[in-house]
Formats: structure tokens, sequence, C-alpha cells
């Protein structure tokens, strides 16, 4: 496998950065993606498609998708899972592609709380009712914060957690975690955002809890914190551990930055080495606004996070350009640059960002195979630069005249 000379003077996005005992060749990271095609919670051929080309083109850290801790955790029949041992050897075939090919195998862990026994993505979203009972997909009791409060397109079949789910959960989380473990993974990234469970807790607009889990900031933080002590209990210590974060709420919530700047003050006392900004999934009546889709629309919380707690970051929000992503990492608003979308357009989008910002043998980013191919094309180039004119044969006696024209543009 052909990597960049860790040697050569290379721009920060490209540098390799350490993270505990794991470390990832350059700073660009495939942010999870559901795919909703998963069988009985485990992937399939299309997951090593999807996820080997990243790694064909060059990411640093390549992340599954949102996989549950449990049956009624996840959002759809349809999505990724790691509750059952058989999910070992599925992830494991992946993992060790990933890596042959260069790239840190991650996984992102997560409980769809009430937000699950639903559809998929292309379908809305929309709860399972009984209707769809009678088409083989009846719809899960799912556990809550807050009974839905708070919560649009809640699952049909709700419970409130006790303390006895709460055991229950943090048991799931710990064997999600050694099977996670077990199947090769090298980063995990605990899910807290989007309106999923862990966000039911600490939103204001969703937990009306009164018990030690609800209240004030401090109890509404405290089972995002039980489960990342219970996910360090199991995760090595050489082993980095991610937090994804919903910065603040979606439009008319009431999490906000200051709240998060809190939580990952005590998310790194407890081990978590990077927050990923991300944000929404819970609405409200207040007078906060949505964020707007624009490009980096995470870089200034990113950065706020960064400033105040000293805590590596990582973000997703548009950015698609290799300018504007080493930007970011030069003036210290993040660590890590999130891509998703973007990267399902252009799988190859690391090298084409490296070439764009000078680095030496980007081509050296793919793997051997089509590095040793491309590299004859780019002699080709040299022998024969725009605008030569040259002899093309049909015959020993006859030849056609032509000229290679300037490419528009150049």
């Amino acid at each position: 496998m052909s990597q960049i000379s860790r040697d050569e003077a290379v721009p920060l996005l490209f540098s390799p950065i350490t993270l505990r005992g794991v470390t990832a060749r350059n700073r660009i990271v495939v942010s999870p993606m559901c795919q909703y095609v998963s069988v009985e919670g485990g992937p399939t051929d299309w997951h090593l498609v999807h996820l080997g080309k990243f790694a064909i083109g060059g990411a640093g850290i390549v992340f599954g998708e949102e996989t549950a801790i449990e049956p009624r955790g996840r959002k759809t029949y349809d999505c990724a899972g790691m509750y059952d041992d058989r999910h070992i050897a599925q992830y494991g075939r992946i993992n060790d592609f990933l890596k042959s090919m260069g790239s840190v195998p991650a996984i992102q862990l997560g409980h769809a709380g009430a937000l699950g026994a639903c559809h998929g993505a292309m379908q809305g979203w929309e709860p399972l009712t009984e209707k769809d009972a009678a088409q083989g997909l009846p719809p899960w009791e799912c556990l809550s914060a807050g009974g839905g409060a708070g919560i649009k397109r809640a699952a049909v079949r709700l419970k409130m957690m006790d303390r006895d789910d709460i055991a229950a959960v943090m048991q799931a989380w710990k064997d999600a975690t050694r099977r996670s473990l077990e199947a090769g993974f090298e980063i995990l990234e605990i899910h807290g955002a989007h309106g999923y469970l862990i966000h039911e807790f600490l939103s204001p607009a969703t937990n009306r809890r009164n018990d030690a889990y609800g209240g004030d900031l401090e109890g509404r933080m405290r089972f995002a914190l039980e489960v990342v002590e219970a996910v360090r209990s199991v995760w090595p210590q050489d082993k980095p551990l991610f937090y994804r974060a919903s910065v603040l709420d979606g439009k008319g919530g009431e999490w906000v930055l200051e709240d998060t700047i809190a939580l990952a003050k005590a998310l790194r006392e407890r081990g978590v080495d990077v927050i990923d900004c991300s944000s929404g999934g819970i609405t409200g009546d207040s007078r906060l606004l949505g964020i707007p889709r624009v490009p980096g629309y995470h870089v200034s919380h990113s950065t706020r996070i960064k400033q105040e707690t000293g805590a590596p970051t990582m973000l997703v929000g548009l950015v698609t350009d290799a300018h504007q992503a080493e930007a970011i990492l030069r003036n210290g608003q993040a660590d890590l640059i999130g891509m998703a979308r973007e990267l399902m357009y252009e799988s190859h989008w690391p090298v084409h960002a490296a070439r764009e910002l000078g680095v030496p043998n980007y081509l050296e980013l793919f793997p051997e195979p089509y590095t040793f191919r491309l590299k004859i094309r780019e002699e080709h180039k040299v022998q024969y630069p725009h605008g030569s004119e040259v002899l093309i044969p049909h015959s020993q006696d006859e030849v056609i005249r032509y000229r290679w024209e300037d490419a528009p543009g150049t």
C-alpha cells in the first residue's frame, strides 16, 4: 500500500494525526452515513464497496454509519447494529480491507430512542403502525428520556425509561463496545446528537424528568456521562473515543452552545478525545434560529469549543473545498474535517484535494495498482505536453498530423 511520505512538507490536511495510540494518515474523515441496507443489523457487500471506495480514495479515517447498540435502538429494520456476536466477523471483514488500504476503521454507536420503529430516510422516517405490521414490519416499543415530549415523528409505542431500563442500556453500550473492539475498529464514537436517546436526555425541550436524570444541566447530562463512563470502561486506553454532539438544538430548541461547552468539559474529564460538531434533531418554540446550510456552518461552534475547553474537534457541514478545509485546520478551528455527501459524489476527493494543495506525489494516496498506472499517465503528459504536434501512424506509409490543443481554461 503506497502512502504519501511523512517526511515531505505537506499541507496540514494531509499531515498525519495521532490520537492516543492510533495514527491516521491525514485529517480527512468519512463521516457516518446511514444506508438503510443492513440485514438483521449486519453489513453486506454494499457496505464493503461503499466504505472500501473511500479508503481507496485516500481518506484517513472511515466511519461506517450510526450503529445501534440493541435492536430496539434502531431507527428502522434496515439499520446497522452491533448487538449480536455474529456481527463481529461481518464488520471485521470490512475493517480488514480498510486497514489494508491505509485507512483507520471507525464505528459510531448510538441508540435511536423515541425516533426508532420507523421507515427509512427515503420514506421520510414515517413511524411504523399496525398497518405496517400486516406487511411484516410491526412497530416495536421504543425507549425515551421523557415519554416523547418535544419529539416530532416519535414512535407509536414509547416507554419513558426507568432505572432498570437505564441499567440495561448501559450494559448494551458495554457489550456493543466489546464487539466493536473484537471486530477491529480503531476509533469509537458515541452518537449524542440529532434527537436520539442521549440528546433527548440533554435537551430541556425533551427531558421533562423529575429524577436524577432530569432537571438542571447536571441532571440532564448524567445519562450522557454515564454512557461515556460505561464505554470507556471497556474501550482500551490506547484507542481514541469521539463524541458526536448537537452543538445546539434545531430551530426553536433549548439546548445551546454554552450547554455543549459545559458538556464537552465533562466529557474530556471522562476520557473523550474528540468532540464531533454537528447540530439539530430537536425543535421547539423558543427564539433559537435554525442553522443555515452554508459552507462550513459549524466552524464557529467548533472554534468556540476548542477555545473554551481545549478539546480537539471534528466538524461537518458543507466543507467541500480543499483550500477551505486547509484554512480551517491552519486557523486552529478544528482538528479533523468530516465529510459525507461530498464523498458520495466524489469518493476520490482526498486525492484531488492533495493535488490542489500542491502535495508532492499526491497519487500515492491511492493503492499501488492505481498509483502505478496513473503515474504512467502523468509521464505521458510530460512527454507530450498540451500544444504538442505529433504524428499518429495508420500504417507504415500513412501518418496523421495531430496537434494536442491547450485544454480550455488553461
